[in-house]
């Protein structure tokens, strides 16, 4: 590196002007990103060197990571960066990942959040969990093994749970004499597969973890490569973050705030959209309107809030609204229904029980669900849809679920918050599947259920009758029948 490199950039601005520092810093743009692919294709290494290339790393911290590469590592007593992300003892013992390790870094340009996530297939669940918030994913292939089954399983994770930019980050490089010929052969077959599962577009990268090579800065190794390093890739690729605000509002009600007796509000994370006082909401899914008194954020009252922020807006109207229901713009409601068509990653050891009730937990609603026996399982190798009677650990499968209750919900292509659930096991608490809802059943998409108050008024002002009692009285037998 150079006094030229921009961490020494963000070095210099620290010391001499720190509020300017903190200011540009705040104004940053927010990147969550992934790294997947097979056992052993490098995740954590690469991860451990973005943290050591970024000057994310304290000297304690270096000094801790040198000694246990000694006692621990895997790379013949040289600094095995897998070591920054793998804490586990149990991690360190079989040099492999188990659970998801989320680290903060930043660069000049941009902060991130990665998460590392296992390549075992015992542990796919662990990848879905990892996978589920990020916008980006680093899916690695070691150069000297090609494409493998997790590597396709988690592709198609990726595109199934909604990631839309993938990077192919071709690793170990160095063990193949960074041939130009390996490279492209795994480019071309990792494109047929992609294209099978819906991946149109992906940016492909040969990188050493270990070496550095094509990490930070083009690397030298490579001179047949003219595209971009992975850190400057990550620091530049577009994520629109304003999309969510452009949709529908929606607020799913996460606690109703009310401190005392003058104040109830209804508190929660916009999933989408932009809401102001004086706007008409509807809450769902009892169907009642009323419309924003005010919007309460920490700061005090305001004029506007988007979609990622978390606010407390108060009503005009006394209605009935708790925790679970969502609060949504009033000629833009959402769906309701109790029954639908879900694409299922079955995350539990124990297979799936036809028939059997699981809580389904949906934004900040829980419910119980009856999963009904599968239409089809995914083939992950092939894409071939397979007739199965109940899904097993790491199955991707196609199923309708019956809910005890009408919920108000998105399809997960249109919104991650209010289309994606989780099932729970009623008796042991355990996370046993994660799902996308596809569609609703039965009913139209076009009907809402409006909430009607009928009284005898509004009655005979609809029909245009006058209300009255005819009593029809007298002795028993004297004909009133």
């Amino acid at each position: 590196m150079t006094t030229k490199d921009p961490i020494y950039k963000t070095d210099a601005l620290i010391a001499e002007d720190i509020g300017a520092y903190l200011e540009a810093h705040q104004n940053k743009t927010m990147l969550r990103f992934i790294t997947c692919g097979s056992v052993d294709d490098g995740k954590s290494t690469l991860i451990g060197r973005l943290l050591y290339d970024s000057k994310m790393i304290f000297e304690d911290q270096l000094a801790a990571l040198e000694a246990d590469s000694k006692r621990v590592g895997t790379q013949g007593g040289e600094i095995d960066f897998a070591l920054l992300v793998d804490g586990l003892a149990a991690e360190r013992e079989q040099g492999i990942t188990i659970d998801v390790a989320y680290r903060f870094f930043a660069t000049e340009k941009r902060k991130f959040i990665v998460a590392d996530t296992p390549g075992h297939e015992q542990y796919t669940r662990n990848m879905v969990t990892g996978a589920s918030t990020a916008d980006l994913a680093v899916i690695l292939i070691d150069a000297r093994k090609g494409v493998l089954t997790q590597t396709r399983r988690h592709s198609y994770l990726v595109n199934l749970i909604g990631i839309r930019h993938v990077v192919l980050a071709v690793n170990k490089m160095d063990l193949v004499g960074y041939s130009q010929e390996v490279f492209d052969k795994i480019v071309e077959d990792y494109g047929t597969f992609a294209r099978s599962v819906g991946i149109t577009d992906f940016t492909a990268i040969p990188i050493s973890g270990y070496k550095g090579d094509n990490i930070t800065g083009p690397s030298e190794n490579t001179p047949w490569y003219q595209g971009t390093a992975l850190l400057p890739y990550l620091e530049t690729v577009q994520v629109d973050v304003t999309a969510d605000q452009a949709k529908p509002f929606r607020l799913p009600v996460q606690w109703v705030n009310r401190p005392n007796l003058d104040f109830r509000g209804f508190a929660g994370l916009i999933a989408s959209g932009t809401v102001r006082p004086g706007d008409a909401v509807r809450v769902l899914p009892s169907g009642k309107t009323s419309t924003v008194a005010r919007i309460v954020a920490l700061e005090g009252d305001r004029d506007l809030a988007v979609a990622g922020e978390s606010v407390t807006i108060t009503l005009a109207d006394e209605i009935d609204c708790s925790r679970g229901q969502v609060i949504v713009a009033a000629q833009a409601p959402l769906e309701v229904a109790d029954q639908f068509e879900a694409a299922l990653v079955w995350m539990d050891e124990v297979e799936m029980v036809p028939g059997r009730a699981y809580f389904l937990k949906i934004g900040t609603q829980t419910v119980s669900a009856t999963v009904h026996q599968p239409k089809y399982e995914i083939n992950v190798n092939t894409q071939e849809h397979l007739a199965a009677k109940t899904l097993d650990l790491n199955a991707i499968g196609i199923a309708n679920i019956t809910t005890d209750r009408e919920i108000p919900f998105a399809p997960y292509t249109e919104n991650r918050d209010l289309g994606g659930f989780i099932l729970i096991d009623k008796i042991t608490n355990r996370t046993v599947a994660a799902g996308m809802i596809h569609f609703a059943l039965r009913r139209a998409q076009n009907i809402h259920w409006q909430a009607i108050d009928v009284t005898r008024e509004s009655h005979a002002a609809m029909k245009n009758q006058k209300p009255a009692v005819l009593w029809l009285t007298g002795l028993s037998g004297s004909g009133k029948d």
